[in-house]
């Protein structure tokens, strides 16, 4: 391989902190908003140009699309999110649980007002390019932007990436390709909605004629034991049309390949969101090239799958694409090395742990297995697996805290991802304001900040 040598240069620094999140996702949005709330001069950085990151980025609606009666939840800021999308008019009914699906492109205002509101700083178009680390402790974060390389100072560090990018570069370990293998290489997939469809028709395919169900899913390979429980409840889950189209030569699939998945919502103007349809495997999300080769065939699976919805899906025949998100979507990357590892056990076990910064219901959707939380059990989230061993004064949230295989198939998911961002915002707000190291924040006061948030700690 070929290297060059770079300059060294001097660094701008066009802000100091308190507290820095990277990255305005839902775990992003909630550790800010949390922090700043709790007294903590806050900035929220985004390297695209609105917050939502799976949402508003990707187009993925169900932000609590496993919730049904009975289930127990955190509540705090995912509720807010909620009630604010609600009070706008800007969800829908989610078609499989008793949550709601928020408008995607209305997030974008609901996130602005939330951020704002709170006084968080917000700062859009820069990526996290390093980390600033003295004595293995992080001191700040060097981005770029249009105008060049600029670095911002905190106390406190909030990776919320989703990648884990800044801890990647702060030289926090990690776990990542081999992880990805163990899983059967997590797909990447493009979400589109669709325009011009007679929705009526459609439905009447849908829940008259297909009526799908999780029991579906289990002949593309899920887990019949573990899944039993809810094999007969309905899921708007789309796969004979490109059966059909595959069988019988209309389209065919690249290798690497698949489509068949989920819509979101139909709504009367004609339109069905959240076509999470395709999926691109065996691909890298951290790697520029693959994350290039898997947006390029994403796209062209679209279009394949429009062809086989026009043919075989009843109300599709004149359908358009009406959008696709501005970024594929993705699952997995690098899982951080914290002070505890969240297990399959915990998550199945009603696991309880006296660091609990918040709860989320037993839920599991990975490795095969969905585990809805229909029966009101929940566990808790120990703050340690969101504290990275080897850098200091450097958090996580979302779906690059610590845990297994089975673990990350429930903490990955957009509610827990809001609890795990709420419960780090308030423990660096802590840390900054009692001037200790985020590994030796006093717990019981986070916890009391949280209950004083709406959170439901225990």
């Amino acid at each position: 391989m070929k290297y060059i040598t770079e300059t060294p240069k001097q660094t701008q620094v066009r802000f100091e902190t308190e507290v820095l999140v990277v990255g305005g996702g839902p775990s992003g949005i909630a550790a800010a908003v949390s922090a700043a709330r709790a007294g903590a001069k806050t900035m929220l950085t985004e390297r695209y140009g609105c917050f939502g990151g799976v949402i508003s980025h990707v187009g993925i609606e169900g932000i609590a699309w496993y919730r049904h009666e009975g289930t127990i939840e955190a509540g705090g800021i995912l509720k807010e999110m909620e009630d604010r999308a609600l009070a706008m008019d800007a969800c829908t009914p989610e078609p499989q649980s008793t949550s709601q699906a928020p408008d995607v492109e209305m997030f974008k205002f609901i996130a602005d007002e939330l951020v704002t509101e709170a006084g968080v700083i917000p700062l859009f178009h820069c990526f996290a390019a390093g980390a600033i680390v003295e004595d293995g402790k992080i001191k700040g974060v060097i981005f770029e932007g249009k105008s060049g390389r600029f670095a911002v100072l905190a106390q406190v560090v909030i990776d919320c990436t989703g990648d884990a990018d800044v801890a990647f570069r702060a030289g926090a370990g990690f776990m990542g390709p081999e992880i990805i293998a163990q899983m059967g290489g997590t797909p990447m997939s493009p979400v589109f909605n669709c325009k011009n469809v007679d929705t009526k028709i459609f439905r009447a395919y849908i829940y008259d004629e297909m009526k799908p169900t999780y029991g579906d899913w289990m002949k593309k390979g899920w887990n019949k034991e573990e899944n039993a429980a809810i094999a007969d409840l309905f899921t708007p889950y789309l796969y004979k049309p490109f059966a059909d189209a595959i069988q019988d030569g209309t389209i065919r699939l690249e290798e690497g390949c698949k489509i068949a998945g989920t819509y979101s919502s139909i709504h009367d103007c004609g339109e069905v969101t959240q076509m999470n349809v395709v999926a691109v495997m065996g691909k890298s999300c951290t790697d520029p090239e693959d994350l290039t080769e898997a947006e390029l065939k994403g796209r062209r699976h679209i279009l394949k799958a429009m062809t086989a919805l026009r043919k075989y899906a009843p109300g599709f025949e004149n359908a358009k694409i009406r959008n696709i998100g501005m970024t594929i979507g993705t699952r997995a990357s690098r899982i951080i090395n914290c002070q505890y590892r969240l297990t399959g056990e915990d998550v199945l076990g009603e696991a309880r742990f006296e660091d609990s910064i918040g709860i989320f219901p037993e839920f599991l959707d990975g490795a095969g297995t969905l585990v809805l939380p229909l029966t009101g059990r929940y566990y808790q989230l120990p703050y340690r697996c969101m504290v990275p061993m080897d850098i200091e004064n450097l958090l996580v949230a979302g779906r690059s805290i610590c845990g297994d295989l089975t673990a990350f198939g429930s903490y990955r998911n957009m509610g827990c991802c809001v609890a795990t961002g709420q419960g780090v915002g308030v423990a660096a707000a802590v840390a900054v304001k009692e001037q200790v190291l985020t590994c030796g924040v006093d717990i019981k006061k986070v916890q009391k900040v949280l209950v004083d948030q709406g959170v439901r700690v225990f």
